[in-house]
């Protein structure tokens, strides 16, 4: 379970330190792939293979389907740590992401976000400023 928000910096190479409490689930295997709202997904393999089959059966006749498993599964790679804790994160991600130097972690559960800092600092204030009308949609979805 990934839970948390970290700052950490990305190097020149593009390497980024994942966080020492998320390795641990990370062992087994990692994917990195383009998330939405223009930050990066880091899934377990395990998780990672169960979102894929899922996103693998959604209908090729729809054009929203096809654009989402695009979106997910042509970015992807597989993430490898080096030993001291980081991981490579393709050029075309970054670019994706709009990653510079200060990016931040969040642990969501079974995922790990990787946001360039100043975005998800506007991000996340708007979603603190609107929480309450978060909150009642979710309400309306019995959460």
């Amino acid at each position: 379970m990934f839970l948390g928000e970290f700052k950490h910096n990305l190097d020149l190479k593009g390497r980024l330190a994942v966080p020492s409490k998320f390795r641990a689930e990370l062992n087994s295997g990692a994917v990195i792939t383009r998330g939405l709202d223009k930050c990066l997904f880091i899934f377990s393999q395990k998780e990672w293979e169960t979102l894929a089959s899922k996103l693998i059966t959604l209908p090729i006749s729809q054009s929203d389907s096809r654009a989402f498993v695009r979106l997910m599964l042509s970015g992807a790679s597989n993430a490898e740590f080096d030993s001291q804790g980081r991981i490579l994160i393709p050029e075309a991600l970054r670019i994706y992401a709009g990653l510079s130097k200060k990016t931040v972690i969040t642990g969501l559960y079974n995922r790990i976000e990787v946001w360039n800092q100043s975005d998800w600092e506007k991000y996340k204030s708007k979603t603190e400023s609107a929480s309450e009308e978060i909150a009642e949609k979710m309400g309306q979805l019995g959460i």
